[in-house]
Formats: C-alpha cells, structure tokens, sequence
C-alpha cells in the first residue's frame, strides 16, 4: 500500500474512509462498524424523473418547504429532448417548480446528471451526499460519500437536511499493474461484477485502491465509481489525490482542499481484494446482466445491428476519445447503425473542438441529443430484436427500450470495434 492510501492519525482508531466521512457528517471523531447515526447532508441531487413530479406533491401535502436550496442540484436530463406529451409534462413539472423555489442550482439539457455535477464542481472531497438516482455513488470518485436514495427519502432530506445511515463494512478492491491499451476502467468494474456478482458488494462500501486506480483520469475513476452499484454497493469510493485536485480546480472549486484527511488508516478493518490490471483483457458483459462479463474472446461469432455509445458510464470525453482512436480513418460495417449521445454539452464541445466528433461522424454514426437516451430507455430508437452492444452500465431485459433486444456490455473502444467489424470484437485488433 502505498503513503498515498494511507494517513494514520493518532487521536482515534484507525477508521476506513467510508468511516471517515461518515462521522465527519454525523460530527463525531470516528463511528464503528454496524452503528446507525444520522449524518448532516451537504448535497442533494435529482433529476426530472426522480425529482419534482415526485416530491412536490408531498411537500405540498406536508406544508413544507425545502431546508436549504443552495444545497439542491436539479438535473433536468431524463426526458429530453421532449418527444412526447408526457415527457413535456414531466419536464415542465421541473422547471416550474424549480423557478417556484428559486433553486440555484439548476441544469437543464446539458447533460446527464452524474457527469454534469462534478464538471461543475459540486462535489468534493469529505462532503457527504445523496441523489435521486442509483447511480448516485459516482460522487465517490471524489473522496465523497454519495449514494442514491428514493424518493421518500429525499423528501425527509429536502425537509430535514439529513438521512440515518448504518456504518457499512468497507470491501477494498486494490488494482495492481497498470491497464493495457484499448483496457478501461469499464472493463475493471466489468470484471468485478462478472467475479462477484450483482451483490458481490452486499449494501457494504467499496473503495477502489492500487497503482492502477491511482493512474486512472477522473473520468474514468467516475465510471469505477458510478458501477458500484451494479456490484451491490453503497458507495464506490476512491481517495482523493491531485488527480481529483486538477480536475477540481478546472471545475472552478477554489476553497482548500484537505486531501489528507481523506484516505483510509492503515490497519482499518476491511476486508481485501486483488486484481492484476496489467493481465486485465476487454470484458463484454451478455444479455440480460452485467454479471454475464466474460473476456471479449468468449463472444467471437456474435453478430450485431447496432452499437451504442452513451450514458454516464460510456459516453464522457474520454469515452469519446476511445470510440475515435478505433474509428479514425475507418467506417461501420455494412447495416451496422452506430449511435452516440455525448454524456454533457461541455464534453460534445470539447470533443469537437479535438476533432473527436467528427471522426465519428466521419465513421458513419448518428450523434443524438446530450441525455440519458437509450440507457433508461426514454431516447434513442433500439429496434426489437436487434442485438445491439452498448456502453450503458446495465443490460437488463427491456432496459434500452425494447422487450425483445439482446443487449451487450462493453467500453467505448470494444464498442467502436465491433461497430466497424458488425460482431463483438477485441478492440486491441484496432490498435496497432
């Protein structure tokens, strides 16, 4: 383990950093396995789906009002584009009630609301945090506890400002090595999940450590992060470094940043795991589970019809650059359609401003509307019975849209090769 993992202080027990953050927000020195506290809450996240229509309603009911909305972030991302009289209604439901409330804090059509909030700096190391969605734990690549809640929840937080929470056991998954070219972190939380489970986690936190995690760009430590919840974790933590200090400051955050204090002590109670990044290959997850991740050489002769790179987990700038490295100077395979939905408008732009997006264009794909799209199935047209390979986190049966798709997990670059080759492909052919 190396200094950057590990900060031993000498007023207290040792304490993971789940532990941590956890009697930071409940204020105490330290809290023990098992305990229940309940912990003041710095942020709390939602979007149109989760957010207005739902707690409005019962905040009428209860005749009150929200506790503090400048630390309320709304997301509007779900149902945009609108395409229907339903999603109109929904997302007409969030606006208006965010100018009703005069929230501070609102982005609306920019793009997916776990890569929106970090790009502009709401989420920092020691900060404890909830969101109206399960893919909430993203916050955790920051050093912060973030986890999703529904939406009675919510409400007791938007009222109170604060949630009980038991003191989770924390499961260190400790990378070693470094990853191979055309290997993400996509493909780590893939080969976690394929190891352990959909309940490999157990509800515990899980903090991802090693060389290999600390060599990750924030991007795609948030991915490592957002996938916790497909491995049945709480939260998906990983200590903060001046990684997460660079990518913090260009997010506009100038108060001090106590990195430090926010790593795990040596001799914490968890409970270890080892994985070997460098003999890491791409992963591809099969229909209908992410839990179906084999090596990408398992699926040579399965043919596709569509590719799909977007969502928060396969679709940010770095996502993009990936697809682009695969794609430059290429062009799908014949009666392959190739969609993508860029996670944010700030990373579309800067994609374009590289040249990126139109070397996917270029390469023959269709570039949809910044949103969660086809992921939860709101956007995007996945035709039935197309068997289609996706960066999405999940694959559940009816999860993109179609009852009748056959749905397959990979990174951005395996998505791009078999884009161009029409079948799953191992995306290292590409890269010579």
């Amino acid at each position: 383990m190396s200094a950057s993992e590990v900060h031993q202080p000498q007023t207290h027990r040792p304490q993971t950093l789940a532990q941590k953050l956890i009697a930071a927000a409940c204020g105490r020195p330290a809290v023990d396995e098992g305990e229940i506290v309940t912990c003041a809450v710095d942020l709390a996240m939602f979007h149109d789906s989760s957010g207005p229509r739902r707690l409005q309603p019962m905040l009428e009911e209860l005749g009150a009002s929200l506790w503090d909305p400048a630390k309320i972030v709304l997301v509007i991302d779900h149902y945009v584009p609108e395409s229907d009289d339903e999603s109109r209604r929904i997302v007409r439901i969030a606006r208006d009630w965010a100018a009703g409330q005069q929230l501070p804090n609102v982005y609306d059509s920019v793009g997916i609301c776990h890569v929106v909030v970090p790009q502009h700096g709401h989420i920092r190391p020691g900060m404890f945090c909830v969101g109206g969605d399960s893919h909430s734990p993203t916050g955790g690549a920051f050093g912060a506890y973030m986890f999703g809640i529904g939406s009675t929840e919510m409400l007791g937080v938007a009222v109170t400002g604060q949630i009980w929470v038991k003191v989770p056991k924390t499961l260190m998954m400790r990378w070693s090595g470094r990853l191979a070219a055309g290997v993400t972190a996509k493909d780590m939380m893939l080969h976690m999940i394929g190891r352990y489970g959909m309940n490999g986690g157990r509800y515990q936190a899980v903090e991802f450590c090693g060389e290999a995690v600390r060599a990750l760009p924030m991007q795609e430590r948030m991915t490592l992060s957002n996938m916790s919840a497909e491995l049945g974790s709480q939260v998906g933590l990983i200590a903060p470094d001046d990684t997460t200090a660079d990518y913090l400051r260009q997010a506009g955050v100038t108060a001090e940043l106590d990195l430090a204090r926010w790593q795990s002590d040596a001799g914490a109670d968890a409970e270890w795991h080892a994985f070997d990044a460098a003999s890491l290959a791409p992963q591809v997850a099969a229909p209908h589970s992410p839990a179906n991740a084999r090596d990408v050489n398992h699926y040579p002769d399965v043919p596709l019809q569509v590719a799909y790179i977007g969502a928060c987990t396969g679709a940010k700038l770095d996502d993009l650059r990936a697809a682009a490295t695969v794609l430059r100077g290429r062009k799908l395979a014949a009666g392959m359609r190739l969609m993508v939905a860029p996670a944010s408008l700030q990373d579309q732009q800067l994609a374009d401003q590289e040249g990126v997006m139109q070397v996917l264009r270029d390469a023959g794909a269709d570039v949809l509307a910044t949103s969660c799209g086809a992921c939860a199935g709101y956007g995007g047209s996945i035709p039935d019975g197309a068997t289609v390979i996706s960066t999405t986190a999940r694959n559940f049966k009816g999860r993109m849209g179609s009852e009748t798709a056959q749905v397959y997990l990979a990174s951005p670059y395996t998505v791009a090769a078999s884009a161009v080759a029409g079948r799953i492909a191992d995306p290292r052919e590409f890269m010579a």
